[in-house]
């Protein structure tokens, strides 16, 4: 694998990103998060930072080239009007997605993967498809739902500034970081928890995910102090368990894509192929 000043795409010039594309490799993967409250003591931006950081790893072993973060998100309904929370509209992200796409590709990136540290399938899922349409190679990985079921490293499922979200912070921007403020909150919701998936847990029978309905309420009426489950329980140890588990994942599969489709290739996902 050949040196990189950087494995950022912004960090080198715009000759540097198209002979790595031509000559090296042309898979490129973009992290995806929000600027979203995460409690008393996690920053605003942790959804984010959490992709950033596992999207930097993931270049580092695999070669892909990493796309710098656009920051902010779309948000499920019950995300907005949360102070700290800064939500785009879903019709604002999908087009946001896509022109990064559009534009990676003009360098001579051919595969992209879009990894999100954050819940927003509502407008990832639809970028990928309408991408699709246009003759585009585009995988979206929720890195939760990607790495799925981590019961033998965490004592609770993963909601939201709790156990898991509180590792990964404490592994990758510790300084950012301030447990003496993390508090245990839960939500309750319009349905019983019996018919909610958790994210990134296996799935019982009848159970949605959050996206699927209108049964959650409102964070804004429903939390005090912005979190879903226990961050105490959080460690280093366990966030460097999860990220370690999902770059080597998400590694294994940019192998596989640049075996199958050398530099150059485009693989063939529409019968209306991009020029």
């Amino acid at each position: 694998m050949a040196e990189r000043k950087s494995v950022w795409f912004h960090e080198l010039s715009g000759q540097e990103v198209t002979a790595y594309a031509q000559k090296e490799c042309d898979v490129a993967i973009l992290p995806l998060g929000s600027i979203e409250q995460h409690g008393p003591h996690c920053p605003t931006a942790s959804d984010s930072l959490n992709a950033i950081g596992m999207v930097e790893r993931i270049a580092e072993k695999s070669g892909a080239m990493a796309l710098p973060s656009p920051m902010y998100g779309s948000h499920p309904y019950h995300h907005w009007y949360m102070p700290g929370t800064i939500p785009l509209t879903y019709e604002t992200h999908i087009g946001l997605v896509m022109d990064i796409v559009r534009g990676a590709a003009v360098s001579g990136y051919n595969k992209f993967i879009l990894l999100s540290a954050h819940g927003q399938v509502s407008s990832t899922i639809v970028a990928v498809h309408k991408l699709g349409l246009e003759g585009y190679f585009t995988l979206s990985l929720h890195w939760y739902d990607f790495l799925r079921d981590n019961k033998d490293v965490l004592e609770d499922a993963m909601w939201h500034a709790d156990e898991a979200e509180t590792s990964v912070a404490l592994y990758l921007y510790p300084q950012f970081v301030d447990m003496s403020k993390a508090v245990k909150e839960e939500g309750e919701g319009l349905l019983s928890s019996k018919w909610k998936i958790a994210p990134g847990m296996q799935a019982e029978p009848g159970q949605m995910y959050h996206f699927e309905g209108t049964f959650a309420r409102p964070e804004c009426c429903e939390l005090k102090a912005g979190v879903i489950g226990d961050p105490t329980k959080a460690s280093v140890e366990k966030g460097e368990k999860l990220v370690t588990r999902l770059v080597d994942l998400v590694s294994e599969l940019i192998a596989e894509i640049r075996e199958r489709y050398p530099v150059g290739v485009k693989p063939q996902v529409s019968v209306k192929e991009r020029d």
